[in-house]
């Protein structure tokens, strides 16, 4: 699943979604890298009420339904295992959680790298062993993500925030071979996708169809990583194991 992602961008650097420029602003100060299990903010890009334009704002990563009352609740639910980080393509429109936001809020998550494990099994060894990729889209400094969102009122605090989940669809072929555990990725659309995904009023049908939508794998780049990236200074510097097969 999509649980680790990066961006890399200035405050005036422009993001373009067909004909709409608007500078990057606030989404800027983003930490360079995040993980979803932290429970913080990233940008989400939405239509307008007339859907003549985009805003761009920041969000809590981790989709809250309403029948969560609170941050103690919150808290329960987590230890359930249920972080809502990411919703399920196929699952959208049939989801208690999520069909609502599929039919009437839909956002774009825009992202410039993410992170999979993949799992090796050496010669010898009783369990396989993790490696971490970084994820990123051929000679696009930034791209989008298909997202939903929710508006969520903490009642113990008063704070209403937006809430939102990454889509995430099944695996293309790099992906698979990376994500080889659960043979997901994320549904990154084109720019056609992704300016219909916000502005257009979708069928049910179509909703699942882009939902769904797998970017060809030759337009995906994948390399290996140190470990330790969390920590690491550069989170993207390109650190090949040699023991590690190359990807076919």
């Amino acid at each position: 699943m999509c649980n680790y992602v990066g961006i890399r961008v200035s405050k005036k650097q422009l993001i373009q979604l067909k004909k709409i420029e608007k500078q990057w602003g606030i989404l800027a100060a983003l930490k360079e890298l995040q993980s979803g299990f932290e429970y913080g903010n990233w940008g989400i890009i939405k239509a307008n009420a007339d859907k003549t334009d985009i805003v761009i704002s920041l969000a809590h990563w981790e989709f809250i339904p309403p029948w969560i009352k609170d941050t103690p609740a919150l808290k329960v639910a987590r230890k359930k295992g249920i972080p809502w980080l990411n919703a399920t393509a196929e699952k959208l429109l049939d989801s208690k959680m999520f069909r609502d936001a599929a039919l009437n809020r839909r956002c774009l998550v825009p992202i410039s790298f993410f992170y999979e494990w993949r799992h090796y099994k050496h010669v010898g060894a009783k369990k396989p062993i993790t490696y971490p990729y970084c994820i990123s889209i051929k000679d696009k400094e930034y791209f989008y993500v298909a997202g939903i969102y929710q508006p969520w009122l903490d009642k113990e605090t008063g704070e209403l925030k937006d809430t939102f989940a990454i889509v995430t669809t099944k695996a293309n072929e790099t992906m698979a071979q990376i994500h080889n555990s659960k043979m997901r990725m994320p549904t990154i659309l084109t720019e056609d996708l992704a300016y219909e995904w916000i502005m257009a009023d979708l069928t049910e049908e179509r909703i699942t169809e882009i939902a769904a939508f797998q970017l060809p794998s030759d337009e995906i780049m994948a390399h290996t990583i140190d470990r330790d990236f969390r920590i690491a200074e550069n989170p993207i510097d390109k650190f090949m194991y040699e023991e590690l097969p190359d990807l076919q």
